[in-house]
């Protein structure tokens, strides 16, 4: 009795845990050439962000409504990044994950650039 018991529960086991190493990805996978891909495809982000944040057009609107207007400018150069996941056969939840947090966290530091801005020129006026 304790031997049948003993193979079902291995059994089980083994059942469940054989999926893991087939449809999981790890990231592992990316080789050295690829992080660097992508760690150039956000530097060019970040820098076309930095670049048109210094244009004058954008000075004279509401913070909020430059910042939308400069991470639409910036979009084309981040749809970069998503090409370097696709050929590396990263699943699209992980790579679209990736470049939402990147996405959220340039535009954070952009407003928060803008507004900073805004404020200094109101109080030198």
């Amino acid at each position: 009795m304790k031997k049948i018991l003993f193979a079902g529960v291995l059994l089980f086991a083994g059942i469940v845990f054989a999926d893991d190493a087939k449809n999981e990805w790890h990231n592992t996978v990316l080789t050295d050439a690829t992080i660097e891909k992508v760690q150039a495809a956000k530097f060019e982000y970040k820098k076309c962000v930095g670049d048109e944040m210094q244009k004058s057009s954008y000075q004279d609107q509401d913070s909020r409504k430059a910042t939308d207007a400069i991470m639409k400018q910036c979009e084309s150069i981040l749809a970069k990044m998503r090409v370097v996941y696709t050929e590396a056969k990263v699943p699209e939840v992980i790579s679209d994950r990736h470049l939402k947090q990147i996405r959220m966290q340039t535009t954070r530091e952009a407003l928060q650039g803008m507004m900073f801005s805004e404020a200094s020129r109101k109080a030198g006026k």
